[in-house]
């Protein structure tokens, strides 16, 4: 008896004295009547998930549009963009070093890629054929 009292009071005691949440911690109570439960934070990863999902949907339709295989300077855009906010999910929503690390080293290729990129076409699209 005196072990459960013991865990009721630490539970309370966490409670009381738990750090307050953030803006990004907060659920998103709009979205309850969905039955999805999520916050801020698991929106910027949906939208990252999206974002580096959906650059192959981009070099699919140049790549139909050039009748060959290419891939497009978005291609890259939406990968850095998609693979930081991943990361920024991983790092500060759910603090996953497995998610961390596999979303570091595409940011890090697609950068990369990008200025190789730039460097054979230079900024402007029409100097260089892919």
């Amino acid at each position: 008896m005196s072990m459960l009292l013991l865990q009721a009071a630490q539970a309370v005691a966490d409670t009381v004295h738990a750090a307050p949440k953030g803006v990004m911690d907060t659920p998103i109570t709009w979205l309850a009547w969905t039955g999805v439960h999520a916050s801020p934070w698991k929106l910027v990863g949906w939208l990252g998930a999206l974002m580096f999902s959906g650059r192959w949907f981009v070099q699919l339709i140049a790549s139909k549009r050039y009748g060959k295989p290419v891939v497009p300077r978005a291609f890259w855009y939406m990968s850095i963009v998609g693979s930081l906010m991943t990361l920024s999910y991983f790092v500060f929503g759910k603090n996953d070093s497995v998610g961390i690390l596999q979303n570091l080293f595409p940011a890090f290729t697609a950068l990369y890629s990008l200025y190789l990129d730039i460097q054979h076409r230079g900024w402007k699209r029409d100097r260089a054929t892919h």
